[in-house]
């Protein structure tokens, strides 16, 4: 019996998936508990313009994941100038979507109330993207989203893994659940903006197309990334760069790539 040959891109992708899963083996206990709020203060909203950069940005991991995925994020987020990130980790208990996602609306609030803003940016990774979405689109969460950018996200359900449907969670993110259906429903005059990066690699979105927002009421922007998976979509150099450009300009447009304003070209 001849194995077949798997091809070149495909195999430096999963190695480089090995490597950083074991990197982020190393720093997991390091995001285990929350980290300290910071309280900004801020002249008057009457005297203080809006800027992009003054915008907060708040990550939110994936499944069974914390806040340390985004440790290179985040320093590449800050790199340039001033700009507040907070981490959220939400229980990796939780069990279902939509009170992550209530949970996720109470933290907004109180990041808004902290800093003295009115609106953040979320950047979501995987079922962190599904949550902020939920929110987003379903309690009213875009009066104070002005971005959301999901990383390799399960809008459409993903059918990888059928063993691990026996969490709640997980179930959820199937297509067809009442999760994914009640995000198929009309959502008129939906202020945020969505940058979804979706990558031709990623085995854990099946079918990649899943990580793709398409809504006819949303507006949306649909970023292909080449030649990496899963977990190197919060990681990539060049992954980070796209999200700084795009926070930082409050616009989907600002998303550039080799030869296309709609995909990035990765390796």
């Amino acid at each position: 019996m001849r194995i077949p040959r798997l091809p070149a891109a495909l195999l430096r992708a999963t190695a480089l998936e090995l490597l950083i899963l074991a990197g982020h083996l190393l720093l997991y206990p390091t995001g285990l508990t929350p980290e300290r709020r910071i309280r900004i203060r801020t002249r008057p909203a009457t005297s203080l313009p809006r800027t992009p950069a003054a915008v907060p940005t708040v990550l939110l991991h994936g499944f069974a994941d914390n806040r340390s995925v985004f440790v290179l994020l985040r320093r590449a987020l800050t790199r340039h100038g001033p700009h507040h990130v907070e981490c959220l980790n939400y229980s990796p208990l939780t069990c279902d979507i939509r009170a992550a996602a209530d949970l996720l609306g109470r933290h907004v609030e109180e990041i808004c109330a902290r800093t003295g803003g009115h609106e953040v940016d979320i950047v979501g990774h995987s079922l962190g993207g599904l949550i902020a979405r939920y929110y987003v689109q379903r309690l009213g969460g875009d009066r104070r989203v002005r971005t959301l950018v999901t990383l390799g996200t399960p809008h459409s359900g993903t059918t990888v893994a059928p063993l691990a449907s026996a969490h709640p969670i997980v179930r959820q993110m199937r297509p067809g659940s009442p999760v994914i259906e009640e995000l198929r429903l009309p959502a008129p005059g939906c202020r945020t903006r969505f940058v979804s990066f979706w990558s031709d690699l990623d085995r854990i979105m099946a079918p990649v197309e899943t990580a793709r927002v398409d809504h006819p009421d949303l507006l949306t922007q649909n970023v292909q990334v080449s030649g990496i998976g899963h977990l190197a979509l919060p990681v990539h150099p060049a992954v980070a760069d796209s999200i700084r450009e795009v926070l930082q300009s409050g616009t989907s447009d600002a998303v550039r790539s080799p030869g296309s304003a709609a995909s990035a070209s990765v390796a």
